[in-house]
């Protein structure tokens, strides 16, 4: 297959681009410098992409945008946050859409869409809910898919729950916290904070890749979501060391500000539509991910 991908030099591009090329795929990145061979040149923010490019391909995958690491206070930083995932969505969306046989798309997204929920099982045909920022990032992100979806292309939705991997952004911030025992719940650790292996996160998304009719939204979490309580104390008995604090959560609301509600909300996903797929998870709880994970660390 022929496969467009925008976001291939980040984290899960990267890891999905040489999982595709492994099982015989063509990939091509998009890239905003200078085009090496095998990639070609895209502005986003300009709106331009060859459109010859997205026309060629059976598949389409944007996994763009910048990494949740920032000052959640700063104007810019949440502009650039926002703007990171839509606008590349909706230029690509726009791009298969113009093509003259729409390729298919497949959508990174997040599982803040869903707003806290609190202990209620979260499948695709659940709500969304509140005025959240990343909950209002993740509905403009998806509606930015809009476009191919109208045109009659196969689109898929992923709303993706923290990845678990030593070079996932979750685990280079709090390892050595863990590793000296200071690791911490936060708040009363209560919320359900879902997580997914990467090899699960890759193999989940190539199945949707490769699927002839998969469309809509999908869950991409481990199939037991776990409370943050149940990932911190996984996480320290995966290092060997015990995890005794908490983070007050009215200190999280001032540090964390308009992001507060991603760290302090429930959100508690499980993969209702992968599983009717009939996709069968290497790591199905945070003990297996966290133990898997640390082992490679």
């Amino acid at each position: 297959m022929q496969v467009v991908i925008a976001g291939a030099s980040g984290f899960l591009g990267s890891h999905l681009t040489d999982a595709l090329s492994g099982r015989g795929h063509d990939v091509t990145p998009l890239v905003r410098r200078e085009a090496q061979a095998g990639e070609s040149q895209w502005d986003p923010y300009a709106g331009e992409v060859d459109r010859a490019v997205i026309e060629e391909a059976d598949v389409v995958v944007n996994v763009a945008g910048t990494r949740l690491l920032g000052n959640p206070h700063s104007t810019k930083y949440r502009r650039t946050l926002h703007d990171s995932r839509v606008v590349t969505t909706r230029v690509l969306a726009d791009a298969v859409a113009a093509s003259a046989a729409p390729p298919a798309f497949i959508a990174q997204n997040a599982s803040a869409w869903y707003g806290d929920h609190g202990d209620q099982v979260l499948t695709e045909e659940s709500d969304s809910r509140g005025d959240a920022f990343m909950t209002q990032v993740a509905r403009d992100w998806q509606d930015a898919t809009t476009p191919a979806t109208e045109a009659g292309a196969r689109v898929c939705v992923l709303r993706t729950v923290p990845v678990v991997h030593p070079e996932s952004l979750t685990l280079k911030v709090l390892t050595p916290a863990f590793r000296l025992g200071l690791g911490a719940r936060l708040g009363d650790g209560r919320h359900y904070f879902p997580v997914i292996s990467l090899q699960d996160w890759v193999n989940a998304t190539i199945l949707l890749l490769e699927h002839a009719t998969a469309a809509g939204p999908f869950n991409l979490t481990s199939p037991d979501p776990c409370t943050n309580r149940e990932f911190t104390d996984a996480f320290a008995d995966a290092v060997g060391r015990r995890a005794r604090l908490a983070v007050p959560a009215p200190l999280l609301r001032i540090g964390a500000g308009k992001l507060a509600p991603e760290t302090l909300g429930s959100f508690r996903l499980v993969p209702a539509a992968l599983e009717a797929l009939g996709y069968q998870f290497q790591d199905r709880d945070v003990r297996e991910i966290m133990g898997r994970t640390i082992a490679r660390a």
